[in-house]
C-alpha cells in the first residue's frame, strides 16, 4: 500500500507563532507520509525554524493559489486537512468537494472562542471529522454550535519531548519565563501587573517576555510606568531553539491569558521540568494539574498569579517536585509522537476503502 497522502491547507505557512504545525507536519514527514502544503498566503515575516528545512517542508509548499489545483493533480491526496475553523478550512472544503475527497479540520482557540465562522457548524457537518486540542473546546463546541460529540476527536497539539528536555542551569536572578504572542487574548497586562506586585514584595526574579504582537508598544510604555525595567525583559519573537534554550534555564513559566485551547507554551514548559503558573481557562486545566505540575490562578487576578510565582520561586523543592511531576505528564499525555499516532488512526478511520 501506498503511504498516506494528506494536503494541508492553511491560511499561513510557515508563521512564527504557529510551531506546533510545522512540527506536526515535521513527525508526519518522519513516519513516511507523503504532505503537500497549500498556503493561502505567504509569512510576513521569515520564520527559520530548523523543522523547516529538517523536513523540507518549504520545498513541499505552494502560496499560488492558481497553481492549487495542478499541484493537486501531481500529487494526488486522499485527504485534506486544515488548522484553524476559518479561512483554510472554507478553502480546504472547496478544494475537496471539488475533488470527491474527505476534508478534516482542527479547530484551536481564537477560532471558536473570539471570531469563529458563522457557519461553523455546517463547516463541521461536511467534513468526515473535526480535531480539536482540548476537551473543554469540545464542550464549547457541542454547546455553542450544537454539533454532534461524535463528531469530535480531542487530540491536543503534542511536543518533541525529545528535543524538549530539562536543563540543568537556573540563572541569577532566577527566570519567569512567558512565551506569547503580544496580543490582547493573552493579556501581557496582567503579567506585568504581576511582576510590579512580586517588585513591590522584594522578590528576586527577572521576567522574560518572548513573543511579539500588536501590544507591543503598550507593553513597553506599562513596563516603564511601572519602573520594571530591571525586572522585565520584552525579547521578542524567536526562533525555537532560542525558545528551547530560555526554557531549559527558566524557573517558572508563565501565563496570562484569558482565553486559551491547549497552549503549547505550557507543554514546552512542562516537557523541561519547568512548573508554571497559569490561569484557569480553556483546556489550561487539562494540561496543568493543580498543586501537582504547576498552579492554577482566577483569570484576570494579578494577586494570585502574582502568589503563585512568589510560591515556586521561594519553595524550591516544591517547585522541583512539581517541574518532575509536568516532565512524566508530558512524555506520558503530550508528545508530539502521541499526538501523530492519533491523527493518522483518525484519518485512516476516515478512508476505510483506501
Amino acid at each position: 500500500m501506498r503511504p498516506l497522502r494528506l494536503a494541508y491547507v492553511l491560511n499561513v505557512f510557515p508563521k512564527f507563532s504557529e510551531t506546533f504545525i510545522a512540527g506536526e507536519l515535521a513527525e508526519l514527514v518522519r513516519r513516511g507520509t507523503e504532505v503537500l502544503v497549500l498556503s493561502l498566503r505567504a509569512p510576513a515575516d521569515d520564520p527559520r525554524h530548523e523543522v523547516l528545512s529538517r523536513a523540507g517542508l518549504l520545498e513541499r509548499t505552494f502560496y499560488d493559489e492558481d497553481l492549487f489545483r495542478e499541484a493537486l493533480a501531481g500529487f494526488r491526496p486522499d485527504l485534506f486537512h486544515a488548522h484553524f475553523a476559518l479561512q483554510a478550512t472554507a478553502k480546504a472544503r472547496e478544494l475537496a468537494q471539488e475533488a470527491g475527497l474527505p476534508f478534516t479540520f482542527t479547530a484551536h482557540g481564537y477560532d471558536l472562542y473570539q471570531t469563529p465562522p458563522d457557519d461553523f457548524a455546517a463547516r463541521a457537518a461536511a467534513a468526515a471529522a473535526v480535531v480539536t486540542v482540548s476537551e473543554a473546546n469540545a464542550r464549547y463546541i457541542v454547546t455553542r454550535f450544537g454539533v454532534p460529540s461524535e463528531s469530535l476527536h480531542v487530540v491536543p497539539c503534542g511536543i518533541d519531548v525529545e528535543r524538549f528536555t530539562p536543563g540543568n542551569e537556573r540563572l541569577t536572578p532566577p527566570r519567569v519565563l512567558s512565551v506569547a504572542r503580544l496580543v490582547p487574548v493573552k493579556n501581557p497586562r496582567l503579567l506585568l501587573e504581576a511582576c510590579a506586585v512580586l517588585r513591590s514584595r522584594d522578590v528576586l526574579f527577572r521576567c522574560v517576555l518572548l513573543g511579539d504582537g500588536v501590544c507591543r508598544d503598550e507593553v513597553q510604555m506599562l513596563r516603564r510606568l511601572l519602573r520594571l525595567e530591571e525586572y522585565v525583559e520584552v525579547a521578542g519573537a524567536v526562533d525555537q531553539a532560542e525558545v528551547l534554550s530560555r526554557w531549559r534555564s527558566a524557573t517558572v513559566g508563565v501565563l496570562s491569558s484569558v482565553s486559551e485551547g491547549m497552549p503549547l507554551s505550557l507543554m514546552e514548559a512542562a516537557a523541561c521540568g519547568v512548573p508554571v503558573v497559569a490561569p484557569r481557562v480553556g483546556g489550561v486545566p487539562e494540561l496543568v494539574e493543580d498543586g501537582v505540575t504547576g498552579l492554577l490562578f482566577p483569570p484576570g487576578d494579578a494577586l494570585a498569579l502574582a502568589d503563585g510565582v512568589q510560591r515556586l520561586l521561594w519553595e524550591k523543592e516544591t517547585a522541583r517536585e512539581m517541574g518532575e511531576a509536568a516532565r512524566r505528564r508530558a512524555v506520558e499525555r503530550f508528545s508530539l509522537r502521541r499526538q501523530v499516532d492519533r491523527l493518522l488512526e483518525l484519518w485512516k478511520s476516515v478512508l476505510p476503502s483506501r
